[in-house]
């Protein structure tokens, strides 16, 4: 066991696999069978979306609630570390991650038959489906401010690319600037994906 949990790819197919594992016997227990349908399906896809999203809010949150306010309590000769391995690897998985949670996200409306109605904000069915068309929303305009706003100005700021030191400083800015945006968007757009199924707009 000891061996699986000291290797972060081990732990997580370790996980993956109790997971089907239980699911199976689950589905067993309960008389489902193995069939795995199409409401099967969908909820396999909002899975794939919780998980894809904790990671992506989670590390935004990392940044806003941890990182940068820890910047200024770091001596200047350990800074390098944060900026030349830690943000990297960061960065990485939270562009990834925010790609995987759009992508599920919309696989999942497809899935369920609300992505047209979401997407205008459900003027087409009365309202049904205004709270997740807004989460949706919120969620695209977080994702587009990732790939377009603080990926670029993050390159700069981190020194990936080449920038004159006030071009890092004002793309640092930017970058957080930006980034503190998606963590104000990011209360209501959580708020709009649990109320669509909890009754959250009464």
């Amino acid at each position: 066991m000891q061996g699986i949990l000291t290797n972060l790819r081990a732990t997580v197919m370790a996980g993956l696999a109790v997971t089907i594992v239980m699911v199976v016997v689950v589905r067993l227990l309960l008389g489902h069978g193995l069939a795995l349908d199409r409401d099967w399906l969908a909820f396999l896809f909002r899975w794939l979306h919780v998980v894809s999203g904790i990671m992506w809010v989670g590390l935004l949150y990392y940044f806003n609630f941890v990182q940068m306010p820890s910047m200024a309590k770091i001596p200047d000769a350990q800074k390098p570390a944060i900026g030349q391995v830690i943000a990297p690897a960061v960065l990485w998985w939270f562009r990834w991650a925010a790609v995987a949670t759009l992508a599920t996200g919309l696989i999942l409306a497809a899935l369920n038959g609300y992505l047209a109605d979401a997407v205008m904000l459900g003027l087409t069915d009365g309202g049904a489906s205004t709270p997740i068309g807004i989460g949706m929303w919120l969620g695209t305009i977080m994702f587009l401010n990732v790939w377009l706003v603080i990926w670029p100005n993050q390159r700069k700021a981190l020194g990936m690319v080449e920038a004159s030191a006030e071009a890092k400083a004002a793309a640092a800015r930017t970058a957080m600037l930006v980034s503190r945006t998606n963590t104000l968007l990011s209360l209501p757009m959580l708020y709009c994906m649990v109320a669509m199924q909890n009754g959250g707009f009464g």
